[in-house]
């Protein structure tokens, strides 16, 4: 290989990395409230770290119940998401990232809780947990959708989304609410 092939290819190299080590999330920072709590644990004194805490614990408390600081475990986190899976929100890093790598995110099983047709004969279907979906391309199934079928839901490019219903043949849909 020759040198004028090899020193462009590692120049795309070098800048491709650095850019994707800039397009990396940073680290996110505590809620200062909790900080606080935790640099409680640095004091060596038994009866002053025990007060440290009480003050911190009570400030954290209070923070959560006016709503400024808000905790959610990975069930929680996971239920939301699912909740929230086909509507097209912005990215405000509440769930630690954007849920593009993650594959439970790039997918819904759920349970049809009724169906219908609209005037131009596309499927309205509604999930059992109230989502609601409607078919955008003019595939027809064989089957036609009803209560209590499984429906599995993936994201497929550009911000669409492909469903079948009781392994039928996918169909294109989108979310409505």
């Amino acid at each position: 290989m020759s040198l004028r092939l090899v020193f462009p290819a590692a120049l795309l190299l070098f800048v491709g990395g650095a850019a994707s080590a800039q397009d990396r999330p940073a680290e996110r920072p505590r809620p200062e409230v909790m900080t606080r709590v935790v640099q409680c644990r640095a004091i060596t004194g038994s009866a002053e770290r025990l007060a440290c805490f009480d003050r911190e614990v009570a400030a954290m408390d209070a923070a959560a119940a006016s709503g400024n600081l808000v905790a959610m475990d990975r069930q929680q986190v996971r239920r939301t998401r699912r909740s929230l899976f086909g509507l097209a929100l912005p990215n405000l890093d509440v769930f630690g990232d954007d849920g593009q790598g993650d594959e439970e995110a790039a997918r819904l099983e759920g349970t049809v809780r009724s169906a219908s047709q609209n005037a131009n004969g596309r499927w309205i279907i509604v999930l059992d947990d109230g989502a609601r979906w409607i078919q955008t391309d003019t595939r027809t199934l064989g089957i036609p959708p009803r209560a209590g079928q499984t429906i599995r839901i993936r994201r497929a490019s550009l911000g669409s989304y492909f469903a079948n219903i009781s392994n039928q043949t996918a169909i294109r849909m989108r979310r409505l609410n």
